[in-house]
């Protein structure tokens, strides 16, 4: 997915006329009119306003208010600051805390999105609404929206967990939920997609296995394959659903996948031989298919988390080669991580051959494993000082560029294979380059980093270099496309709430607290030197009034002196 965006915009440009600057000719006068004073409009409403206030200052008697409002401040007693400036701190203070909540749970300031969702169209923030549908902004509008969806669109997980045997043991002990609410969903479609078809209907047991799938409740489901057994006892979706949710142990999960596999295989015969009959029947075969394939692949997983690595292994390269369209599944994810614990660094790399392609997807789990088997030939004697002073050799070099490679596709990942964040347990769905993808990889992928000697350390020292080369990750990235915007979201909603996400790129305080920060500080500075030193506060507040308030006095002393001066000159005295 290499970034080639950029050439095809630059002949588009070329392509179409240099428009005016503003204002689009295709637009009448009124649009026109209306677009150009949209960016002018707060401007003059200001000036109008200055205006007006200046033509009315001597009816609305400004300088007398102002000088009576003077009076009133030179009044007040001390206390009175203390309280105000105490409010002040309190308010500032409680507004500082909500904002920092609210930032660090949603990523932005709520005074901010206020602002722009009620103030701009106010203030003339919709001025792009005009463009023509057919506008080359409004074409690179729509171009970056499917591409920022394509980026965000979401994945199963090809290494995903059993409910029953794992997740749901994680929750007897430590009493958290592993999955979100959005994640079950997803979960639930898939299997509605994966595992019912139009021609349910004409079998009981399907029939009670597709409301089984969209039941919420963990227990209605498994009292509804109890029910589908009843009526079929050679339900292949039945023993699926059981040994997902109900097997407390990976030993138990894989019995019923095995009767699951049994009944699957016969049902998948049938309904071979009948695919030509009509359309409902080469429905019927693809699901079949889908449910074989998963069960297959749920036993090779079983096989991989009790030991039998090897049989693991047996399994997945038979299903690649027996449904080689199925590669949405990305069941090569699933043969990468057995074949590293089997350290066969050859096959793996045969495998990153076939499919660590310019025009296939990538993921964490291919870009890393890259950057791993490279990193395996050098890291054992890589030193810091010495690749400082002789400088880095061809395979070093080569090394390094795979990893700010991996890192650019998702940054999330060396933290969590450093170690510098937490693990928690994977979802059943990721999204690419975002956090969820970098805890599902490097819950599995961890023990393969470590057991090779020096790896951590190289990838300690070279992984923040990727950021130098992508000083601006939104706009435009190195290898790939620019980061989407869209993953914090998303992660926010697959991962649980226990878990703090990891946010790229860092995302700056917004102007609101550093401003309520500022005057919660200031003003509670304020309110104490105020209450401590009463007298000598008293005297800064007048002098700061005295810089602008009107001096009256001063005429009345000038005729004093005036006055004086005549007195004396006359040869007498004032007294």
């Amino acid at each position: 997915m290499a970034d080639g965006g950029g050439s095809g915009e630059a002949a588009a440009a070329r392509a179409s006329p240099a428009p005016v600057p503003g204002l689009n000719p295709m637009l009448g006068w009124r649009e026109r009119l209306r677009a150009g004073l949209a960016g002018t409009g707060a401007s003059v409403w200001f000036v109008a306003g200055l205006g007006l206030l200046y033509a009315l200052r001597i009816p609305l008697r400004l300088c007398e208010n102002l000088a009576a409002v003077t009076v009133f401040l030179n009044s007040l007693t001390p206390k009175f600051y203390v309280a105000l400036t105490g409010t002040s701190s309190l308010i500032s203070g409680l507004i500082f805390v909500f904002e920092w909540w609210y930032f660090h749970k949603h990523g932005t300031s709520f005074i901010e999105q206020v602002s722009v969702s009620h103030l701009q169209p106010l203030m003339g923030g919709t001025e792009s609404s005009i463009s023509e549908p057919g506008s080359p902004s409004r074409n690179r509008e729509s171009e970056t929206s499917r591409q920022n969806l394509s980026e965000c669109k979401v994945w199963r997980n090809p290494l995903n967990l059993f409910r029953g045997a794992e997740y749901r043991r994680y929750t007897w002990v430590t009493g958290k939920e592993p999955l979100t609410y959005c994640d079950m969903n997803l979960s639930a479609q898939d299997h509605q997609t994966f595992f019912t078809c139009d021609t349910d209907f004409l079998r009981p047991s399907d029939t009670v296995m597709q409301k089984a799938w969209r039941e919420r409740n963990p227990p209605a489901r498994i009292k509804a394959a109890y029910q589908a057994l009843e009526l079929n006892n050679d339900c292949a979706t039945a023993y699926v659903l059981l040994a997902e949710e109900e097997a407390t142990t990976i030993v138990d999960a894989e019995k019923l996948f095995k009767q699951a596999l049994k009944a699957g295989e016969t049902i998948y015969r049938q309904s071979q031989q009948c695919q030509h009959q009509s359309p409902q029947h080469e429905a019927q075969l693809r699901r079949d298919t889908n449910v074989l394939v998963y069960i297959k692949r749920r036993l090779a997983m079983c096989a991989r988390k009790l030991g039998r690595i090897r049989e693991a292994v047996k399994i997945m390269r038979d299903l690649m080669k027996e449904f080689p369209p199925l590669t949405m599944l990305n069941i090569h994810e699933n043969l990468l991580e057995s074949l590293l614990e089997l350290q066969a660094y050859a096959d793996v790399q045969a495998v990153l051959a076939k499919y660590d392609d310019i025009s296939l997807p990538k993921s964490a789990a291919i870009c890393y494993t890259a950057a791993l088997l490279k990193t395996r030939t050098v890291s054992e004697k890589f030193s810091p000082e010495t690749a400082s002073r002789r400088g880095l050799s061809t395979a070093e070099i080569n090394a390094v560029e795979a990893i700010h490679r991996a890192v650019e596709f998702n940054p999330h990942v060396p933290k969590y294979l450093l170690e510098m964040k937490s693990l928690i347990l994977p979802p059943e769905h990721i999204l690419k380059r975002g956090d969820s993808e970098a805890i599902a990889y490097a819950f599995f992928h961890l023990q393969h980093w470590k057991r090779i000697e020096g790896a951590l350390n190289l990838l300690q020292c070279t992984w923040e270099g990727t950021f130098r080369m992508i000083p601006h990750p939104l706009e435009k990235g190195h290898l790939f496309y620019p980061y989407p915007s869209c993953t914090e979201m998303a992660d926010r909603e697959l991962l649980p709430t226990f878990h703090h996400v990891s946010v790229y790129p860092k995302k700056e305080l917004p102007l609101f607290i550093h401003f309520t920060a500022g005057f919660c500080s200031s003003t509670a500075m304020i309110a104490i030197l105020t209450h401590q030193f009463p007298e000598i506060m008293g005297i800064f507040a007048k002098a700061v009034l005295g810089l602008w308030r009107p001096q009256p006095w001063a005429s009345s002393g000038f005729e004093e002196n005036t006055q004086d001066l005549k007195l004396e000159d006359l040869g007498l005295s004032s007294g």
